[in-house]
């Protein structure tokens, strides 16, 4: 969670939603989690379905048999990124409701990023396509 709050703060994200028990770690999030909004829930469906309902699309960082490549993907401005538990991925009521679903190809084994990594990389992905300036 701290690398995903330090890339996200990096970005300009304006906010952070995790669920679970994850910790902050200051020293790795660094001033992030000053500049950016920080909430937890219980659940991330209801929170999902309360922001597509704003008007966000909904990506997930998943491989699945319909995921498009990052590299071709084209994120909306107003996007929600949805990065999964680093061992299970996305869980499927979550999975449900999501718009769209983009994976980051690999070239070698293990056969996927670690989650903060996946992260870093897609939120990399959005502000090349939305530059600030």
């Amino acid at each position: 969670l701290s690398r995903i709050v330090r890339a996200a703060g990096c970005c300009g994200a304006q906010r952070v939603i995790c669920c679970g028990a994850a910790k902050l770690i200051d020293k790795i999030a660094r001033d992030a989690e000053t500049t950016l909004e920080l909430e937890r829930h219980r659940t991330l469906p209801p929170v999902l379905k309360r922001l597509r309902d704003e008007g966000y699309q909904v990506v997930g960082l998943e491989q699945t048999s319909g995921s498009k490549c990052l590299y071709d993907f084209g994120f909306d401005r107003r996007t929600v990124l949805v990065v999964g538990n680093e061992r299970l991925g996305i869980e499927p009521d979550v999975l449900a409701l999501l718009d769209h679903a983009v994976e980051i190809p690999v070239f070698g084994n293990p056969l996927s990023y670690n989650a903060a990594t996946a992260a870093a990389m897609a939120l990399y992905e959005y502000c090349r396509q939305y530059p600030r300036g």
